[in-house]
């Protein structure tokens, strides 16, 4: 069962990093700009990949460690959420990246997985570790934007996907709430229904 939330989780952040990260080029009818980078825009985008697995990997590692179990479930949750509302979103608008790459820009996956993380670590463990785990997904959010990866509101969008499905799932905030997230079907169209108290 373990194996499984971990294996889940770790397919889900591996999937949001690669897609957001993959150069498939849709079709234009106009030719397309060539954008180069600079030294330090491509030491910045390494260094947002390292960040995107490291810290999702560093609070697995964390969460196992300390034997966690209802944490794990509420991270994978979190993950699942965060990666999927991501990707859907991603092949759904075509937004265009600014260094004309491919047309995959809205939203960040990078920023949504980063933040996702630091969200689900602050509300499972306190600001403590919350605080350090925010100020790198920062740093990702502006790294995605300085390398000309993303516009500004790619990334603040994938914060918003990954900081809200982490407190949507992390206690105390969902079991206070009564937020309840289930799959609907009226035989021809699928959907979510998700309801809560306030």
């Amino acid at each position: 069962m373990i194996r499984r939330i971990v294996v889940s989780l770790v397919i889900a952040v591996t999937a949001v990093v690669h897609c957001s990260a993959q150069e498939i080029m849709v079709p234009d009818q106009i030719s397309t700009p060539v954008f180069s980078r600079s030294d330090s825009q491509k030491k910045v985008s390494l260094s947002t990949d390292v960040v995107a697995v490291a810290l999702p990997a560093a609070a697995l590692a964390g969460t196992l460690i300390l034997r966690d179990w209802q944490g794990l479930k509420q991270g994978v949750f979190t993950a699942l959420v965060a990666g999927g509302a991501t990707l859907i979103l991603k092949y759904s608008v075509h937004e265009r990246r600014p260094d004309f790459s491919n047309y995959h820009s809205f939203p960040s996956g990078h920023s949504a997985v980063t933040f996702a993380t630091a969200a689900y670590i602050q509300r499972r463990y306190g600001w403590k570790f919350g605080a350090p785990a925010y100020a790198l997904a920062t740093y990702v959010a502006w790294g995605r934007v300085y390398a000309r990866k993303h516009h500004w509101w790619d990334v603040v969008a994938g914060a918003a996907i990954g900081a809200g499905s982490a407190y949507i799932f992390t206690r105390p905030w969902a079991t206070r709430h009564c937020v309840s997230i289930v799959p609907a079907t009226d035989g021809r169209n699928m959907g979510i229904v998700a309801s809560m108290t306030f």
